[in-house]
């Protein structure tokens, strides 16, 4: 009742009054401004600079190994990246039902002859949707939890160092990414990676102050390369 009181108090404050086509006055209230705090707002543009970043990602990744996408089966890089995009909207027969840590593993094991960008892609953009709580807008009555974006923000740390570092039993990378060679340094993946992590390690410091809680940042050892649950935590 308290939450409703105060919707009703922003509702009625932000009505705006005008005269209407015959004369008369009418009052018009944007509901969804109204509905949103700051933090929802932020939490809207946040995730949606999160969710570009991994498809930029994504496409250097499939231009460094293009034959990742033909693999998945798609008719260009494009298409592949536009099934990512939809990812909540179809079916992934090859990754059996697996999500986020399950399904991002799958790009870094020997046995697995599918499309290993999608697979890794895929996996931390199921980790970013359920660190959201499978939202793309944010109101005032919705929470979030600090931990669930912060564990997500540790898994793209824990990605730049298995994409560096795996390697299949005749020692090749699983993926190509980073260029390290002197004479052609490139190090846009990890850039891109850095953004992401920045970007939800704030937003987890603002939940948290949004909560009321102490935030205090774990320590993980990244060389044990274990991506963090999500979605379990409560």
């Amino acid at each position: 009742m308290r939450w409703l009181a105060v919707i009703l108090v922003f509702v009625l404050a932000a009505c705006v009054t005008k005269l209407g086509p015959d004369g008369r006055t009418e009052s018009t209230v944007n509901a969804k401004y109204l509905l949103k705090s700051e933090v929802d707002r932020f939490a809207d543009t946040n995730r949606a600079e999160v969710v570009s970043s991994l498809l930029t990602i994504a496409d250097k990744l499939y231009k460094r190994n293009p034959k990742e996408w033909k693999k998945g089966g798609a008719v260009s890089r494009e298409a592949a990246l536009d099934r990512l995009k939809m990812r909540t909207q179809r079916n992934w027969p090859e990754l059996n039902g697996l999500r986020e840590g399950s399904a991002a593993s799958l790009a870094f094991s020997e046995a697995y002859a599918g499309d290993r960008v999608a697979a890794l892609v895929f996996g931390l953009l199921s980790m970013v949707d359920a660190a959201f709580e499978h939202r793309e807008e944010f109101y005032i009555l919705d929470s979030l939890n600090e931990i669930k974006l912060y564990n997500t923000a540790r898994n793209m740390d824990v990605a730049v160092w298995k994409l560096g570092h795996d390697r299949t039993a005749a020692g090749e990378l699983f993926l190509l990414s980073n260029e390290l060679d002197p004479a052609n340094r490139n190090l846009s993946f990890e850039r891109e990676f850095g953004r992401v992590m920045g970007l939800l390690d704030f937003m987890a410091k603002v939940v948290a102050d949004r909560n009321g809680r102490t935030f205090s940042r774990l320590s993980q050892s990244v060389v044990s390369a274990v991506f963090l649950p999500v979605s379990f935590l409560k």
